[in-house]
C-alpha cells in the first residue's frame, strides 16, 4: 500500500481507504497483513499503510503478520524481500500450507497471436482508437492526447542543465483544473533503448499478440492494453529504464545458458545477505535497467512475451501545474528539470523529462489532471508565504497568476511572500522576468532570492527565512498560509526547522508550544507541502 503527498493513498486505493475510514464493516474471521511503500524523507511516512493496518484491526480482522514499511529513500526492494522472507514461512505454517518455491516461475499469462490486419493498441489506454475519438472524463485510465503549444528553455546559456517550460492545449477536452493541482504525463521510452532490446533478443517486434491471464476468473485480464505488438509494449506500456526488480532477475535467469551469468542473476534475486548487498550495489545504486542486464549477460535470452509479463508497467509522471485556470483556462503549463547523469560509462536519462525535452510545438502528449490538496485560501485577501526553490516554484507561478486575476478584477489581494532559490542568478533563475513583473504590478509584495553558488557562502531559502524572521512571524499572526514545494530530503526539513525556530524565538513560544503551534497550522491547512525526493 503506497502513500504519496500529504499522507494520501494512490488513485487505485482511494476508494478502499475511504471505505475503511468511513464505514463499519465486520471483518471478524478475516486475516490480513500490510506492506507499505513510502519514503522516510516525507513527513507522512507510510501513513496510508499505517491507517489500513490500524483500521483492519479495529474492524475485527486478525493480523497474521506484522506490517512491513518499505523506504524508497533507502532500498524499497530490499525492505520487501526481507519482509517477504519472514512472512511466507509464517503464513504457510499458520494454515498448514506447503510453500511451493517453483510457483514463482509459473506464467500468469499465456501468449496468443492475433491475425494480421486486426486493430491493435498503439499507445492508447482503456480502449482502441481512444486518441482518435477521445471521450471525457479524462483521468489516469483515460488520458487526453493533448497538443504541445509551447516548449521553451528556462535556464540561461551558462547553465549545464536544462529546464523546460511546456504548455498543453486542453481547449477541446473540457479538462478542468485548479491552481495547485498536478498534471499526469504518460511518457514513452527512448526508441534507442527499445531498439536495443529488439537487437539483443532478436525477435520480430511487429507481430500482433495478446497476453491473456491463465486464471479465467481474474479481474486483470491483460498485463497491459492488448492486443498490441512487442514494439508498442516496449515503447508505451512497460518500464525498461528503472532498476530491475528481483523477481524479473529471477524470471530471466531461467533463460540464461552461461552458468556463471545464470548464477549471478540468481544471486541478485536471492534474499540472502550476500544477494541483498549485491543487489543494493549492482542494481540499486548503479541504476541498472533491463537493457543493462541483457547487455552484461549476453547469454540471457528470455522469450519477449515472458519478459513483457515480468516487467512493471510504465507509470505516469506527475508535475505541479504552473498556471492558473483563471488566466489560462485552455492551457496547462508545467516546468521540469531534465534528468540525466553518468554512472561510469553509462549515461542515465530520466524517462519523462527526456521524453518532453524536445517535444516540438504541435506534437502530442497523453495527459490528465490529478487533484491536489494544496490550495490557496478561499479569501484572496489572506496573506501567503510561498517557499519554492528551483522547479518547486511551479505551483506558485499559478498562485501569482490567480492573485493577479483577482487584483485585476478590483478585489483586495493579500500580501504574497516568495522565497525562491537556485544556484546562480545568471544560470538557473527561472521565470525571472515574470517575477519582476509580478513585483512591479504589486501582486508579489516580497521577493527573497537565495543563490547557493553565486558567492563564497552558500545561501538557501531557509537562510532567507531566518533573515526575515520578524516579517514571517508578523504574517503568521495576521493569519498567513505557508506553502512549501520542492525537495523533501533536505529543503523541506530545513524549512520546517527554521519555521519552528521562528515560532520559538520570535513568537516567544516554548519547544512544546512551538510544536503544537505548527501542528495547528497543519490541522487548519495553513501549512501545506508538496514535496518529493
Amino acid at each position: 500500500m503506497a502513500t504519496y503527498g500529504e499522507g494520501d493513498p494512490p488513485d487505485n486505493a482511494a476508494l478502499l481507504c475511504e471505505f475503511l475510514r468511513d464505514e463499519q464493516p465486520n471483518f471478524s474471521g478475516v486475516w490480513f497483513t500490510v506492506f507499505g511503500l513510502g519514503n522516510k524523507t516525507y513527513e507522512h511516512f507510510n501513513e496510508t499503510a499505517k491507517m489500513v493496518d490500524k483500521r483492519m484491526e479495529e474492524l475485527g480482522a486478525e493480523r497474521i503478520f506484522p506490517m512491513g514499511l518499505g523506504d524508497d529513500d533507502a532500498n524499497l526492494e530490499e525492505d520487501f524481500m526481507r519482509w517477504r522472507e519472514a512472512f511466507l514461512p509464517k503464513v504457510t505454517g499458520q494454515f498448514g500450507w506447503e510453500l511451493n518455491t517453483d510457483a514463482e516461475g509459473s506464467r500468469q499469462y499465456r501468449l496468443e497471436w492475433v491475425e494480421e490486419g486486426r486493430p491493435y493498441f498503439k499507445g492508447e489506454f482503456g480502449r482502441l482508437t481512444a486518441y482518435e475519438r477521445p471521450r471525457a472524463p479524462f483521468d489516469v485510465k483515460n488520458p487526453y492526447l493533448s497538443t504541445v503549444t509551447e516548449n521553451r528553455e528556462l535556464h540561461g546559456d551558462e547553465s549545464q542543465r536544462s529546464c523546460k517550460h511546456i504548455e498543453f492545449d486542453v481547449s477541446k477536452a473540457r479538462i478542468r483544473y485548479d491552481t495547485g493541482d498536478h498534471l499526469g504525463v504518460y511518457p514513452t521510452n527512448d526508441s534507442a533503448l527499445v531498439e536495443a532490446i529488439i537487437q539483443l533478443l532478436d525477435f520480430n517486434p511487429d507481430n500482433v499478440f495478446r497476453l491473456i491471464n491463465v486464471d479465467e476468473d481474474a479481474t486483470k485480464r491483460n498485463p497491459f492494453p492488448c492486443p498490441t505488438t512487442a514494439r508498442m509494449a516496449l515503447t508505451h506500456y512497460v518500464d525498461i529504464c528503472a532498476p530491475v526488480k528481483s523477481h524479473v532477475l529471477r524470471g530471466i535467469s531461467e533463460y540464461t545458458s552461461d552458468e556463471k551469468e545464470k548464477a549471478h542473476l540468481q544471486l541478485l534475486s536471492t534474499a540472502s545477505e550476500e544477494g541483498l548487498a549485491l543487489y543494493n550495489t549492482y542494481i540499486q545504486k548503479e541504476r541498472r535497467s533491463i537493457v543493462d542486464i541483457l547487455k552484461e549477460h549476453p547469454s540471457c535470452k528470455p522469450d519477449i512475451d515472458h519478459l513483457l509479463e515480468l516487467l512493471p508497467r510504465l507509470q505516469a509522471r506527475y508535475y505541479s501545474i504552473a498556471s492558473s485556470p483563471n488566466k489560462q483556462p485552455d492551457k496547462i503549463a508545467v516546468c521540469a528539470v531534465v534528468t540525466e547523469y553518468d554512472i561510469g560509462s553509462r549515461h542515465i536519462k530520466g524517462v519523462c523529462t527526456n521524453f518532453l525535452r524536445d517535444k516540438p510545438v504541435e506534437s502530442n502528449v497523453p495527459i490528465f489532471v490529478r487533484k491536489s490538496q494544496m490550495r490557496l485560501p478561499t479569501r484572496p485577501n489572506v496573506p501567503v508565504i510561498m517557499i519554492g526553490p528551483g522547479t518547486g516554484f511551479a505551483p506558485f507561478r499559478g498562485f501569482l497568476q490567480e492573485r493577479q486575476h483577482f487584483k485585476e478584477l478590483g478585489k483586495d489581494v493579500g500580501a504574497m511572500h516568495l522565497y525562491y532559490g537556485c544556484r546562480h542568478p545568471d544560470h538557473d533563475y527561472i521565470y525571472k522576468d515574470e517575477l519582476e513583473a509580478f513585483v512591479d504590478a504589486g501582486v508579489l509584495t516580497h521577493l527573497e532570492c537565495a543563490f547557493s553558488r553565486a558567492q563564497a557562502e552558500k545561501v538557501y531559502v531557509q537562510n532567507k527565512l531566518w533573515q526575515t524572521k520578524e516579517r514571517i512571524w508578523d504574517a503568521l499572526v495576521q493569519g498567513a498560509h505557508i506553502y512549501v514545494c520542492g525537495d523533501a530530503r533536505n529543503m523541506a526539513r530545513d524549512v520546517q526547522n527554521t519555521l519552528l525556530r521562528i515560532i520559538r524565538e520570535v513568537g516567544g513560544k516554548s519547544e512544546d508550544e512551538a510544536v503544537n503551534y505548527f501542528k495547528e497550522l497543519e490541522k487548519h491547512k495553513r501549512y501545506q507541502a508538496d514535496v518529493w525526493s
